[in-house]
């Protein structure tokens, strides 16, 4: 199967039940998707397939044959990403960092299509990623920041 990972083409052969965090972690070595419930509750391994966030952990590999795979090392330099990050610093929204790269790229969808989102739809926009840290607050709280600073005047 072949896919685009963080603008690469990847070549691979993957058995049948394997997972796209199976694959990402254990073959591809990215280690910022996490595997936390393997059922696709907790948002943890969340990636971005063609730009829209899914649970990686529930995702058969063979499933983003012909597709596109991002993860947060995919948007290191992306400004959006990077206002993102500065935010989640700013506001105390990160504490231990497990659900972090889901979160922001859960919050980096919903700033890609909703530029000047309210409450409630960052709340929406991350309901699939679980905190076990924050309480939300500040990740809610962060998300808006970034959104007030990249919105257009």
């Amino acid at each position: 199967m072949i896919f685009e990972l963080n603008g690469r083409s990847i070549e691979v052969e993957v058995e049948p039940t394997v997972t796209v965090l199976e694959l990402l972690r254990g073959e591809l070595g990215i280690t910022s998707v996490k595997k936390g419930c393997e059922q696709g509750e907790c948002g943890a391994c969340t990636v971005l397939l063609d730009g829209a966030p899914v649970t990686s952990c529930i995702l058969l590999a063979r499933q983003v044959d012909g597709h596109r795979i991002t993860t947060i090392e995919g948007l290191e330099e992306n400004p959006l990403m990077k206002e993102l990050r500065e935010a989640f610093l700013r506001n105390g929204a990160v504490q231990c960092g497990f659900c972090t790269p889901g979160m922001l790229l859960a919050a980096y969808a919903l700033l890609k299509e909703n530029r000047k989102p309210t409450e409630e739809e960052v709340k929406i926009g991350i309901e699939g990623n679980i905190c076990r840290c924050t309480g939300y607050v500040k990740i809610i709280e962060a998300i808006l920041d970034a959104a007030e600073e990249i919105a257009p005047e």
